[in-house]
């Protein structure tokens, strides 16, 4: 390839690996080579040489939440703008297979010698302090119980002090809430800052129902079904979904039950995927977008990658953002 350029070793080598080192000229002259020669690197023994495979895993719980393909995308795209692949892993929590998965998958991650890791919020949910034994650079996307690797997170509960704040504001002085589950500090975070939020801003606290759902669509149906058992006695104005998925569920049920949207109650939301723009009427929402966290994630990677940040573990914590639209 060289000799077929007119360049030396060096510069095609460069050219391949650093191309930013070359200038324009030459990098066409060796990319014209590349073409005609038919070359193609060899991906094991560029690991051999420069000790990198070039490759980056990202965990996810549930591939099946719209949540979470919107990460990977993002991550994707950042990664292959740097020339890294991405392999994905879905550690399968609503299916319960969350930890012998996670041990599986963190198993192969080690024996593949994968440059990076990316971990999505609940993916290794009951075994965060495996992130402590991880010996590559990491970022988990979620709130992290320890401060084992780079993370980043919303501030889920003055987000939803925000929401809660709004709906006093709007008048509402009675307000169910159906909840992530427990055992999630995320859930327990957006309902213990909605409540806040309404309290702080004149809501009694007997006047706010709580109902734990499971974060899926069904629970969000199953919730709706209590309210309405409730609905003649307690008289609701505001409904707060703990996140899109059951919010979804949650909006097809009252349109079962006949429940006019915001005529007849009002509804909002925890998240801002953008397929709930597609949902009418537009729910009132507060959080941040999917793609901005996986933005943040793939720098904070990139700059442990590229020894720009060698320091401690870091954690950046976003604000979320209220939006107002026809629901509520």
């Amino acid at each position: 390839m060289a000799e077929r350029a007119g360049v030396s070793r060096t510069t095609v080598s460069h050219v391949l690996n650093h191309a930013d080192r070359v200038s324009p000229h030459l990098r066409e002259r060796v990319l014209k080579a590349v073409e005609e020669l038919g070359y193609s690197p060899n991906p094991q023994a560029q690991s051999l040489r420069t000790g990198r495979t070039n490759m980056v895993a990202m965990l996810i719980p549930d591939i099946r939440n719209p949540f979470y393909p919107e990460l990977v995308k993002t991550v994707q795209s950042d990664l292959e703008a740097a020339n890294l692949d991405t392999l994905i892993f879905n550690t399968d929590v609503p299916g319960g297979h969350s930890q012998d998965l996670g041990r599986e998958y963190l198993q192969q991650i080690r024996q593949k010698r994968i440059d990076g890791l990316i971990v999505g919020d609940f993916a290794l949910h009951g075994m965060h302090d495996a992130l402590q034994e991880i010996d590559i650079p990491t970022v988990f996307i979620g709130k992290l119980p320890n401060q084992a690797v780079d993370s980043v997170r919303v501030d889920d509960e003055a987000a939803c002090y925000a929401m809660g704040e709004y709906l006093a504001k709007q008048g509402h002085t009675r307000v169910a809430q159906i909840t992530g589950p427990s055992f999630f500090s995320e859930a327990m975070d957006r309902a213990r800052g909605l409540r806040q939020g309404l309290v702080d801003h004149g809501v009694s606290s007997e006047d706010i129902l709580d109902w734990e759902g499971t974060f899926l669509a069904p629970s969000g149906l199953d919730g709706v079904d209590w309210l309405m058992e409730q609905q003649a006695a307690k008289k609701v104005t505001a409904l707060f979904f703990g996140n899109h998925l059951m919010a979804q569920g949650g909006m097809a049920r009252l349109f079962d039950h006949g429940v006019r949207v915001p005529q007849d109650l009002a509804v909002c939301v925890y998240g801002d995927q953008p397929q709930m723009n597609y949902i009418r009427p537009r729910l009132t929402r507060a959080g941040v977008q999917p793609a901005v966290q996986a933005h943040i994630a793939s720098e904070m990677l990139l700059d442990r990658l590229n020894r720009k940040f060698q320091g401690p573990p870091r954690t950046t914590v976003l604000s979320g953002t209220l939006k107002q639209f026809d629901s509520a």
